[in-house]
């Protein structure tokens, strides 16, 4: 069932399953909340609730807010956790990885934990060499351009086609074609476009700043990334000593919750468990 939750001008769409502490799932940008759909279960039977959200122009949710950044997106999230009783986990994927570090920075009383799936979260910078020596980056580098140039739902259907590498999940077919829809809706590709040219530097800047456990979880063939297992190592590196951890999905892409939701759930509650997060 669809919730949504007035935040100035604007609102977000939300549903929420189960009981017990809260658990807040955020996708990335250019998709929406059901990407979420195979680990929402395995969650909510160890004994979590979990919220899974549309981002600001995503999905359900309104789009004509005044800008989408990251931070931006901290603050739905954080208004999101307020309105439904926090203190909560933030899994965020992608650009709302960048968004769950500012969050758990700027009210860590709200944010028990953080886990961040081939996140955003730092300032990049194209690997040059890469581009002429791994032509899965190289192309998905070039459709994450073309996305962003033409605002083209037709090219970022493409790019992820291409950042499911082998495996796909049940419902996936069904899921692209809903994401499709979703974007080809007046100002849709507009806000994929401004999310895209958001540079995460208001995210890294943050990293310092968090007290809670964090745990990145990269696919080892996501596209983004000449290697992703450095790109997470380097992001736990600017986390204060000891808070943070890498997890390598072996096989996934830039979608490892959505192409590998059982290998996630089972490493997002095993990191929560080893935090001491309590469950119902």
């Amino acid at each position: 069932m669809t919730n949504f939750l007035s935040i100035g001008d604007g609102r977000i769409a939300y549903e929420v399953t189960g009981e017990g502490p809260l658990i807040v799932l955020a996708h990335g940008m250019g998709d929406n909340r059901a990407a979420f759909r195979g680990t929402v279960a395995p969650l909510v039977a160890a004994g979590y609730r979990v919220a899974a959200t549309d981002l600001r122009g995503h999905g359900e949710s309104s789009t004509g807010w005044a800008s989408y950044t990251r931070t931006d997106v901290a603050g739905d999230l954080l208004a999101l956790i307020r309105h439904l009783g926090g203190p909560a986990v933030i899994v965020g994927h992608s650009f709302a990885g960048g968004s769950a570090t500012i969050a758990a920075a700027q009210e860590p009383e709200l944010v028990s934990a953080i886990v961040e799936v081939s996140p955003f979260t730092r300032a990049q910078k194209i690997d040059v060499g890469a581009l002429g020596s791994n032509a899965r980056y190289r192309k998905g580098m070039l459709l994450l351009m073309g996305t962003g140039i033409l605002r083209s739902a037709g090219v970022w259907r493409r790019y992820l086609d291409h950042a499911y590498p082998g495996a796909r999940p049940a419902g996936h077919a069904e899921h692209l074609a809903a994401v499709d829809a979703d974007l080809r809706r007046p100002g849709r590709m507009a806000v994929v476009a401004k999310m895209g040219m958001s540079a995460p530097t208001d995210a890294g800047a943050r990293l310092g700043d968090i007290r809670c456990p964090a745990l990145v979880i990269e696919g080892t063939l996501d596209c983004d990334w000449a290697d992703p297992a450095a790109e997470g190592a380097a992001v736990v590196a600017r986390m204060p000593a000891g808070l943070g951890r890498v997890e390598l999905i072996e096989g996934a892409g830039h979608y490892a919750h959505a192409q590998f939701p059982a290998a996630t759930a089972a490493a997002v509650l095993s990191f929560l468990d080893e935090g001491g997060v309590d469950r119902a």
